[in-house]
């Protein structure tokens, strides 16, 4: 029974952990991509920004692998992005696996304690015989409350795990398609700079062959 008590402690002990670090502003800030786009247009994003940026949630830290890298190319951007939400999702993920485990060895637990029950009433029987009731009901008793714990633990423990699997996978769907979205602002603005660069540049040549062109004529 011990070991079913200690079960559930550390099953309850995770189930609020993981309430308390998935919380959707801790996670996914609402108004975090909206400033990051705001930024990026600006083009006023400075190191100090993108490392605050990073400490701030988990999708933070996957846009900063982005930003960190927005002037190389688009897909050394998005292996950045790949290699930064592998960890970021290894963290979402924390403790799952022990839950997991809990759910799965708890009725095991409570069948062990069964099986020690029913050999505890054929030892009450090999010294007291079947004429004592009280004498069985002890072990009886314990191979009933052992089994109903184990389930009980088991089958709360494989409920909120399967609930935090399946936040941790919409949360991961958000990010990447928010991952992707950045990717593309972060090209198309770099694109954009390129070609206000190259007709600034063709306009100062112009500019100057007209100049050497006047001067020639005088």
């Amino acid at each position: 029974m011990l070991p079913i008590i200690l079960c559930s402690i550390i099953s309850i002990s995770i189930i609020a952990e993981r309430f308390w670090s998935l919380r959707r502003e801790k996670v996914l800030p609402k108004h975090l991509v909206a400033n990051v786009w705001s930024s990026i247009k600006k083009d006023n994003l400075q190191r100090a920004d993108i490392e605050a940026l990073s400490k701030e949630s988990a999708l933070g830290q996957i846009l900063s692998a982005g930003l960190l890298n927005r002037s190389e190319s688009r897909e050394r951007i998005k292996e950045c992005i790949e290699e930064r939400g592998r960890e970021v999702v290894h963290d979402l993920e924390r403790f799952l696996n022990t839950l997991g485990t809990i759910a799965s060895i708890s009725p095991l637990l409570g069948l062990l304690g069964t099986v020690i029950g029913m050999i505890s009433v054929f030892a009450a029987i090999t010294q007291h015989g079947v004429g004592d009731p009280g004498a069985l009901a002890g072990g009886i008793s314990q191979a009933m409350i052992t089994t109903a714990a184990g389930l009980s633990v088991a089958i709360f423990s494989l409920v909120f795990y399967r609930y935090f699997r399946r936040k941790v996978d919409g949360i991961v769907v958000v990010m990447e398609r928010e991952a992707i979205k950045m990717v593309d602002v972060l090209h198309n603005n770099r694109s954009q700079h390129m070609k206000s660069k190259d007709e600034s540049q063709a306009e100062s040549d112009g500019k100057a062959t007209q100049t050497r062109a006047g001067k020639t004529k005088k």
